[in-house]
């Protein structure tokens, strides 16, 4: 955390620009850390690059939203195509650019922030025309198993030298921006809501249920839970598991992927593809284990501290800020179960134990609640945050 700057004297106007409206883990931790942050101090701004979910959630919880449209051909680009081909994009296109500066430069404010990858490349002219202080929030590994390897060199080097400081969200990415500039981890935060009141006492009734939420994305390991679902249901035919989320940017070949994958495997009676569920908290009450499965490491992991603040046991995969997140040792302290990605055995066996050994995971999930709720404090998270905007803005 940067030592704290004198208080200015009226709130930081903070410009906060994101190229989606679609709710992925950045835009739900940007709604949370908004809710939290001392309106006293910050003025904030949010810039879209499209409408959608995200704007409305943002106008309903009084937020000031500003949206800028660019093409979707530019803004949908994949990851594969890397930011890179966001910014020839934007090259050619380079009305949207001038209607961002002219709406940024009109809003008045005293720092730019930015809140995904995309905005992180397309701010940096904005900032340096209107000459205001650029604060990066990464919330991605800026490593070559998540990004091509041309964009992985052109951020890291903008990051040493462009923004004012560089807030990630945990020491995985830290450690993929070496020499950023005011490198700071602020971790996502857990809201009040998001803690359930107290331990789970007992799991669930009925035939063991198995969850995992999040979207639907080939990195995210729905077809390596779905392999593994196959061992489980053969060893313990009553189990049933349930896929919440929806086939967000672009992934809709993935979700018929996943439903071919159930029928070849005659899975249709014990695997549910459930959509885009609003609140997950009913849903969770109904798990008797969560499951992370990313097949690539994880930049943080808010399904796994979300799920692990609701009271319930968590199987994950190894790997980035995952390992931040649960706690394997010492005997007896542990706070989750974790095994290797793309293991589907390894996955099935540690699914089975928490079927079989109830007592066992729920002391887990009683650790791992009491554990996240201290570590990953929202309030932290804010205050974090504010001191970079006033000390960016002094």
């Amino acid at each position: 955390m940067p030592p704290a700057a004198p208080r200015p004297p009226r709130p930081v106007r903070v410009a906060i620009l994101d190229h989606t409206a679609e709710l992925g883990g950045a835009e739900l931790a940007l709604l949370r850390l908004l809710g939290t942050v001392d309106r006293a101090r910050v003025d904030a701004v949010v810039v879209l690059f499209s409408s959608g979910p995200l704007e409305e959630r943002l106008r309903d919880a009084g937020h000031r939203v500003v949206v800028v449209p660019l093409d979707p051909t530019v803004r949908d680009i994949s990851r594969a195509a890397g930011p890179l081909g966001v910014v020839r994009g934007a090259a050619a296109g380079a009305a949207f650019l001038g209607r961002l500066v002219a709406s940024v430069r009109r809003l008045d404010v005293d720092v730019v922030h930015t809140t995904s990858l995309k905005a992180d490349l397309l701010a940096v002219p904005v900032a340096l025309l209107l000459r205001k202080p650029l604060v990066w929030h990464v919330h991605d590994r800026i490593a070559e198993d998540y990004l091509p390897a041309r964009t992985v060199r052109l951020v890291r080097a903008l990051a040493r030298s462009v923004p004012r400081a560089v807030v990630v969200n945990s020491e995985a990415t830290a450690a993929t921006l070496p020499g950023a500039r005011g490198l700071v981890v602020a971790y996502p935060g857990l809201a009040v809501g998001q803690l359930a009141a107290t331990p789970r006492q007992a799991q669930p009734d009925g035939d063991p249920v198995v969850g995992m939420v999040g979207r639907l994305s080939p990195t995210k390991g729905q077809l390596v839970l779905v392999g593994a679902a196959r061992r489980v249901v053969d060893a313990r035919p009553m189990t049933r598991f349930r896929l919440l989320g929806a086939a967000a940017f672009g992934a809709e070949e993935h979700e018929r992927a996943i439903r071919s994958e159930i029928d070849r495997l005659a899975l249709g009676a014990s695997v549910e593809l459930v959509g885009f569920v609003e609140d997950p908290r009913t849903e969770l009450d109904a798990l008797s284990v969560c499951v992370h499965a990313s097949t690539v490491p994880e930049p943080f992991g808010q399904v796994v501290t979300e799920a692990m603040a609701w009271g319930v046991p968590v199987v994950a995969t190894r790997g980035g800020g995952v390992d931040e997140i649960v706690r394997t040792a010492p005997p007896g302290a542990e706070t989750g179960l974790l095994v290797a990605p793309g293991d589907e055995e390894g996955l099935a066996r540690a699914l089975i134990d928490v079927i079989d050994h109830p007592r066992e995971a729920l002391a887990r999930a009683a650790r791992a609640r009491a554990d996240v709720s201290e570590r990953f404090d929202l309030e932290r998270t804010a205050e974090t945050v504010t001191l970079i905007w006033e000390d960016a803005a002094s």
